[in-house]
């Protein structure tokens, strides 16, 4: 099956076949540098790390680039309240940024550009777009894009712009040809940062830094525009405008845009005060419950953060983490390249649309199934049993550098986690001892309706408890 990716232009799935044989450009939208990143932006991130890491296994080359918005209204109101200098404060930021993603094992992009570096590539496309007569610059300093020079306005998000054009208010001073004309420059005011450019001292805005640094890194035209669905209109809308105005041709031949994470069943938002930091989130879940979580839904569908649901989420890699401990007390290896049941279904769900729920939900019933096999081998396990197991143990390890999760040492993991002591700790081990005392001793009271209450109670923390000659023991299920 060859991969299908949703394309946000066209609003269906669409066969992959970039440009360039066996090459990809990939552009996403990076944060803008005011203050710590949120959980929303985590989820944009870890969702482009799993597709680049896919399109890498699928052997094709990716140059990944993602930007950073340095210079921009907000860092400047920052600046003037705090005393920093934007520098200071888009390093500050950029540094925490970087940090917080290492953490999360985002791997870093082939390309890591800033708006402030570029300012040269920003003027020129500028100038590009005046010559071309798409541009205008009026007094005082500001330049501005033409939407009536673009005649395809709102491909990307479905938008009329004579719809939006009746529903806007041009005010008295207005200097724009059209209310809908966006900024490409703008003068700058005293003390704010500035660069010298051929419309007067000033600094450009945000959606032309994006079409300069795609340019000057991919070219006129490229594969994979990425970003959350927040950025369709009007970042990715404008860009499209300013760029193929300017060159002729297709812009971005694939938009992918990821879903909105939710807090408790709502919206993020500074009204409700319920924006969730990442720091905030790795304070209390370690990375790889946050990459689990953020890749559990498929990446177009909307995702609710909350308590209940890190829960679950968490007792899913203990589920699989203690499976990968009882094979490797088996000492199952698969030392060659074949591959199992797994890594085929694997396959096909990332093909279709870089679908990590479904795979997940692959991995969750392979655990499930390989624990049945070794609870019916009663540790004898048969030559076949021992290839199922082999191939399973092997195809999760595979599917560990695609998803960038189940990747530590089974003991080491647990270790880590029982050190961390944290909210994560859906279930906690010290409890579970207890309530098989509790068991026991109901037993022998022969209280035994205590006593199958208490293992009701235990597998509803889909935990298995097993009576041996050696006294009772207990595993995830």
């Amino acid at each position: 099956m060859s991969l299908k990716v949703y394309n946000t232009l066209n609003a269906r799935k669409e066969d992959f076949i970039p440009i360039h044989e066996g090459k990809v450009g990939m552009y996403v939208c990076g944060p803008t540098v005011y203050d710590t990143s949120h959980i929303g932006h985590a989820r944009s991130v870890v969702v482009f790390d799993m597709i680049y890491r896919w399109l890498t296994k699928l052997n094709y080359t990716v140059t990944y680039v993602r930007n950073f918005t340095d210079v921009d209204d907000k860092i400047i109101k920052k600046s003037n309240g705090t005393g920093e200098s934007c520098t200071e404060i888009t390093e500050k930021y950029i540094d925490e940024f970087h940090n917080e993603m290492d953490a999360l094992n985002v791997l870093r992009p082939t390309m890591s550009p800033k708006a402030t570096e570029h300012i040269q590539h920003i003027i020129d496309f500028i100038q590009m777009l005046i010559d071309k007569g798409k541009a205008y610059h009026v007094e005082g300093g500001d330049v501005y894009f033409s939407i009536d020079s673009f005649k395809e306005y709102g491909k990307l998000s479905g938008r009329n712009p004579d719809d939006m054009r009746a529903g806007a208010r041009i005010a008295v001073d207005e200097k724009k040809q059209s209310p809908l004309d966006f900024t490409l420059w703008k003068p700058a005011k005293p003390g704010e940062p500035y660069w010298e450019s051929p419309w007067g001292k000033g600094r450009p805005g945000w959606h032309i830094e994006c079409s300069a640094m795609s340019y000057e890194y991919l070219g006129e035209s490229f594969d994979i525009h990425g970003g959350g669905k927040d950025l369709i209109f009007p970042h990715h809308e404008n860009e499209i405008a300013q760029s193929e105005a300017v060159f002729g041709c297709q812009f971005v031949k694939y938009w992918i845009h990821n879903g909105f994470v939710d807090i408790n069943n709502e919206k993020m938002s500074k009204s409700l005060d319920n924006f969730t930091m990442i720091k905030e989130v790795l304070a209390d879940y370690s990375p790889e419950v946050i990459r689990l979580f953020l890749l559990s839904k498929h990446y177009r569908s909307p995702i609710d953060y909350n308590e209940d649901s890190m829960g679950e989420i968490s007792l899913g890699l203990d589920r699989v983490y203690a499976f990968m401990g009882r094979l490797e007390d088996e000492n199952m290896t698969w030392e060659t390249e074949s591959v199992g049941e797994l890594w085929d279904g694997f396959v096909t769900a990332m093909n279709d649309d870089f679908n990590s729920a479904k795979a997940l939900g692959l991995v969750f019933e392979a655990v499930k199934k390989g624990n049945k096999l070794l609870d019916d081998a009663k540790g004898k396990l048969d030559a076949s049993g021992r290839d199922i197991l082999g191939r399973v143990y092997s195809d999760i390890q595979s599917i560990s550098s695609i998803l960038g999760i189940f990747l530590m040492e089974p003991q080491d993991y647990f270790k880590v986690k029982k050190d961390r002591g944290v909210v994560e700790m859906a279930i906690d081990p010290a409890m579970v001892d207890d309530l098989i005392v509790q068991r026991v001793t109901a037993r022998l009271e022969k209280n035994f309706a205590r006593a199958d209450e208490i293992r009701d109670q235990l597998q509803e923390m889909h935990i298995i408890v097993e009576d041996g000659a050696q006294g009772t023991t207990w595993r995830f299920e």
